[in-house]
């Protein structure tokens, strides 16, 4: 590799996964207030109907919700599970995003030249894989981000203590609770984010209409979150009334889909869609921007090593 430029050098698969990891971590602490912001709008009316949940909504808008919640509860309750989904997205998108490239050059046999039915089967595979890996740091980050400090004694008292608590209180399973939608959730939202980014990148290097930098980089991001945000919302939203539910609430995911459908309308599966897109968006530009610029910085860090003069 002496002689080569960092960004000449194709990153390993250990450098893609710690980079992955990292930038996940570092967009989830940057966005994690829309985060809970979205998760306490799609749980906002699940106990009541349509007409009822509008007219008592505590929650109204992306910037109504976090002022609420900072009036009412303080400034911390923006950050309420942020351990769990720090720790979701060590383990999480280090498989997810790290793990991509190498699954697709596995599904192509190495070719250089993936067709759009090879990515969207490596993002589909490690998708569905890093929710094997993750679910119950999914579990207890939803959980908290849901719990209301005000008006009542809370649910979980620290990340460690609601492990133990769902763990004791529901078994095992509870802390896979919800794994069903999530699969379905991760396989689409990867194909959806890593194949739009993919995909956008691709378009524009080929028309020479960007060079492979940060404005390439940004502009496919936000694409890719775009375009997650409205093919994953529904399912997104199933996912988080479903792991925030109590024991016996919802027999299936399936059942928390028609309940809501029943209750509130079809529009209720597009709860929280501005938080998730804001969310989604930023999150992804955040990530893979850091994501590129880890990979490179990496990539050069093993290169002076193994050439130091």
């Amino acid at each position: 590799m002496v002689g080569f430029k960092a960004t000449d050098v194709p990153p390993t698969a250990t450098v893609k996964f710690l980079g992955a990891g990292t930038a996940a971590c570092i967009a989830d602490l940057i966005t994690f207030p829309l985060d809970t912001a979205k998760v306490r709008l799609q749980i906002q009316g699940e106990k009541q109907g349509p007409v009822r949940a509008a007219a008592s909504a505590q929650y109204r808008g992306v910037l109504g919700t976090i002022l609420t919640m900072v009036r009412t509860e303080g400034p911390c309750s923006l950050y309420n599970g942020l351990v769990a989904g720090l720790q979701r997205q060590m383990s999480f998108a280090s498989v997810r995003i790290g793990l991509y490239d190498s699954v697709k050059q596995f599904y192509t046999k190495g070719s250089e030249h993936a067709g759009i039915g090879s990515r969207l089967l490596a993002g589909s595979t490690t998708g569905a894989l890093a929710v094997a890996v993750a679910q119950p740091t999914d579990v207890v980050k939803v959980r908290f981000q849901a719990q209301a400090r005000a008006g009542g004694g809370r649910r979980y008292q620290s990340t460690v203590d609601a492990y133990k608590t769902i763990a004791r209180e529901e078994g095992f399973r509870g802390l896979w609770k919800g794994t069903s939608p999530n699969v379905a959730r991760n396989a689409i939202v990867n194909c959806a984010e890593l194949v739009t980014y993919d995909l956008i990148k691709d378009a524009l290097l080929k028309a020479n209409l960007m060079t492979d930098d940060l404005p390439c980089h940004f502009t496919s991001a936000f694409g890719a979150g775009f375009c997650t945000t409205i093919i994953a919302s529904p399912v997104d939203v199933v996912k988080t009334r479903y792991m925030n539910s109590a024991l016996g609430q919802y027999s299936s995911a399936g059942h928390c889909a028609l309940t809501m459908l029943q209750k509130e309308g079809p529009r209720a599966f597009y709860k929280g869609f501005m938080p998730s897109f804001l969310r989604l968006g930023s999150w992804n530009v955040v990530m893979f921007v850091t994501y590129e610029q880890l990979k490179r910085a990496l990539m050069a860090a093993c290169t002076s090593r193994e050439a130091p003069f």
